[in-house]
């Protein structure tokens, strides 16, 4: 069994508990490695540590062109420990391996993407109104960056903060999950590796109420970037307004996946089955409605239930593995629970709706790939993030149909529509409340481009140049031309 340790200013140290906790392999239920649990102390430690780089010249002056430098050899780092890197998060989390390696592997890519515009963050001259004075704005980090991170995708859902962070100037603690912290303290050692000064990036694990809540209380922290529940997200945003805080939240969603009837339903039934089935349903952008035109209802489903039912199910650390076990025994719990309330409420299960257990499905973290029918959208099934393997079935009669119920929740992250009608496709993105509208296509991701939501699914943008313009402030500076004439500017 591995032992990990804190990484806490460019050191491993041991909690000031001096206690640990067992991260638990999803698929055969095995304890596997001890992770720290930290305490207040150690979230003090560590914030004290990323305040005290901030200021250290070696960080604070460095050019944005050095910083980018550190940023190409992290991502270099990765790339060389795909396999290892993979193969940790995948036993913390029971995600798919052939899943959990590209994921890494676009973790090297966000690192290089941000490496290129470290040394591209530019200001402007202002041509102000004012006589002898010339103004202009540049662009300032905002200090200390707390990240916390969920079980889903750590790799990936931490670098979409800490590498826009990083690139900007900022320094870092990154909170990772109880659940799945070992990936992210391999990926603090490639960040002391690569030659990040002291402090810069600390990781300290453990529970939220006790090192999450301290570190997001902290007056020395400047943002705090949150992907995770709806009602965490609640919490961190009360607690980090407390200080004026800025925030980043990625939060849940309930996103509709829209197929009109001139759809190519061979595509769509792969990109419904793709929506939410992978990751087994654990992703926040998963397309959990899936509303189907009147007209093709009942011949899609018939195709979508015989592809899923084809569905190579077991252990993940097989790259044949395309579903594997849920990360945790609460999550587990929770998916059973809603599947029998969405039967309760009268919607129609056609396919699932039960654990698996036996050979092949290790010590029973399984949830079969679910599909209820029937489905209202009032039912608390279409309203409420189940993340898991579970799709509710629509139907809609018409476009503007289609779109009342798409937006009739109080999430508004994503949405898919499967449409050949380029007006069709158009009028409906303009239409709908949602962050990111995927035509012909769903669950893609870039770095290039912003990823976030409306409504209840969070605040500010991950990814392109949004992102890293999340963790700038700007300052205005004026200067006169003409030193010894009178301030025209002050009364009196």
């Amino acid at each position: 069994m591995k032992t990990y340790r804190l990484l806490i200013d460019g050191r491993w140290c041991d909690p000031a508990s001096d206690e640990w906790f067992e991260s638990i392999e999803p698929y055969s239920g095995k304890a596997w490695a001890r992770i720290p649990r930290g305490a207040a102390e150690d979230a003090d430690r560590a914030v004290e540590a990323a305040d005290r780089a901030f200021r250290n010249p070696e960080w604070a002056r460095l050019t944005g062109t050095a910083r980018g430098a550190l940023l190409r050899r992290l991502a270099d780092l990765i790339e060389a420990n795909v396999d290892l890197l993979g193969a940790v998060e995948q036993r913390d989390n029971g995600k798919p391996m052939a899943e959990v390696s590209g994921q890494v592997r676009t973790v090297a890519q966000w690192f290089h993407y941000y490496a290129g515009l470290a040394d591209k963050i530019e200001g402007s001259v202002v041509p102000i109104n004012k006589p002898d004075v010339f103004n202009y704005v540049k662009y300032e980090p905002l200090g200390v960056v707390v990240a916390i991170t969920p079980w889903n995708s750590p790799l990936a859902l931490t670098t979409w903060k800490m590498a826009p962070a990083l690139a900007a100037g900022n320094t870092l603690v990154i909170k990772p999950s109880e659940y799945t912290s070992a990936s992210l303290l391999e990926l603090g050692r490639l960040a002391l590796e690569a030659g990040f000064p002291a402090g810069v990036v600390n990781v300290v694990t453990g529970y939220g109420p006790e090192i999450g809540e301290p570190l997001v209380a902290d007056q020395r922290v400047a943002k705090i970037a949150f992907t995770g529940g709806e009602a965490g997200g609640r919490a961190v945003n009360l607690a980090a307004a407390a200080d004026f805080k800025a925030v980043t939240l990625e939060l849940g969603g309930k996103s509709p996946n829209i197929v009109f009837d001139d759809a190519d339903l061979e595509q769509a039934v792969k990109g419904a089955i793709s929506g939410i089935f992978g990751a087994s349903g654990q992703t926040c952008m998963a397309g959990s409605r899936l509303l189907l035109h009147d007209s093709i209802h009942d011949a899609f489903l018939e195709r979508l239930i015989a592809a899923v039912r084809e569905a190579r199910i077991g252990d993940p650390a097989l790259m044949e593995t395309q579903i594997g076990p849920i990360a945790t025994r609460a999550q587990y719990d929770k998916i059973l629970r809603m599947i029998e309330m969405a039967k309760a409420e009268g919607a129609t299960c056609v396919l699932g709706g039960h654990s698996l257990e036996g050979p092949g499905y290790g010590q029973g973290q399984f949830v079969a790939p679910t599909i209820f029918t029937d489905v209202r959208n009032d039912m608390r099934i279409a309203q409420e993030e189940v993340f898991g393997p579970v799709l509710c079935v629509l139907r809609f009669k018409d476009e503007a149909d289609a779109i009342r119920i798409a937006n009739d929740v109080r999430y508004g992250l994503a949405a898919g529509i499967w449409t050949q009608n380029l007006r069709r496709a158009f009028d409906s993105v303009d239409r709908l409340e949602a962050g990111t509208v995927w035509v012909n296509n769903y669950r893609a991701t870039s770095f290039t481009t912003p990823f976030g939501g409306y409504k209840h699914s969070g605040i500010g943008r991950e990814g392109g140049t949004e992102a890293i313009r999340e963790y700038l402030q700007a300052k205005s500076v004026w200067i006169s031309t003409r030193p010894n004439r009178a301030n025209p500017f002050v009364l009196g």
